[in-house]
């Protein structure tokens, strides 16, 4: 499913037009998008946690030329499942 899929789908499911839905579904990964930047978790209950997490600084190796190169520590957004979702998709 891609974000137009999913916006018809938010649209038919709450009886609201095409416009209010992809609306409503851009101010959501706004707010989502906003607070991982600020580094705050998203949890939503039964849904899953979205959080930010530090990586380290690691080797890893340029798959053209077998050359080692050092790849940075960065930050990384990360989803962990909620049990309903873990549940629902067995």
């Amino acid at each position: 499913m891609n974000k137009a899929e999913l916006i018809d789908d938010v649209a038919q499911r709450a009886n609201m037009t095409k416009k209010a839905a992809a609306a409503g579904v851009d101010a959501m990964l706004d707010c989502i998008s906003r607070a991982l930047a600020e580094g705050d978790k998203v949890q939503l209950t039964g849904f899953g946690t979205f959080e930010v997490r530090q990586r380290d600084e690691r080797r890893g190796r340029n798959p053209q030329t077998g050359e080692e190169i050092i790849i940075p520590a960065r930050a990384s957004a990360v989803f962990r499942p909620g049990k309903l979702l873990k549940d629902a998709v067995k």
